[in-house]
């Protein structure tokens, strides 16, 4: 599926129902996801504003770059019983120059090795330099350079547990979602091509 492909009247059904079910559910309620409220909202209007490119809306992405980088702030949300896996996510070191473990700022420049923000539609899977990656394709003006810019779902061994339990802090990516090679399997294959990936702080 190009990024740019539309979904047909059956997917808008479904995309309809998820997201109506879960955008009527107390805010409340939705921090028992794990996701800041805020950012929740944010993510699910984002979903209803991009829906004519989102294929499958069962499940979401989001990356809450407001929590430090050694909390577990990449969510895997499953719109129909809000429940959710949180896991680990690097940030661009363009978005935090000093390594402090906190994302100061988003760019969508090539060139910035940082963070980007907004809604992101899932590509197809690939093996780069980094082994099994997933492509990501930006929908909002914030991120429209994602693809270009290479901004992918990968792995790699700045990203570990260990590191976040005694350090503080992971390592930092070029703009890239890098998770922990133990994480990076459930999220390829959950995931797939075609759903939504959120991204911001609040």
């Amino acid at each position: 599926m190009r990024f740019g492909a539309s979904i047909g009247r059956r997917g808008f059904l479904g995309l309809a129902l998820a997201g109506a079910a879960f955008a009527a559910t107390p805010l409340r309620a939705m921090a028992a996801t794990g996701v800041d409220p805020r950012l929740m909202a944010r993510a699910l209007a984002a979903l209803e504003s991009h829906r004519s490119k989102i294929a499958h809306a069962d499940l979401i992405a989001i990356a809450d770059f407001s929590q430090a980088s050694r909390d577990k702030r990449f969510h895997l949300v499953d719109l129909a019983s809000g429940a959710s896996t949180a896991m680990l996510v690097a940030h661009g070191r363009g978005s935090d120059p000093a390594h402090s473990g906190w994302l100061e700022r988003f760019s969508n420049a090539d060139g910035s090795f940082a963070s980007c923000n907004g809604g992101f539609v899932t590509g197809g899977e690939y093996v780069g330099k980094h082994g099994r990656s997933m492509r990501l394709g930006g929908l909002d003006a914030s991120n429209c350079n994602a693809e270009a810019r290479a901004i992918v779902i990968h792995t790699a061994p700045y990203v570990t547990e260990a590191m976040a339990r005694d350090t503080g802090k992971i390592g930092r990516s070029q703009g890239c979602f890098t998770l922990t090679e133990a994480d990076l399997g459930q999220v390829l294959a959950r995931l797939g091509p075609g759903r939504f990936l959120y991204a911001d702080k609040v």
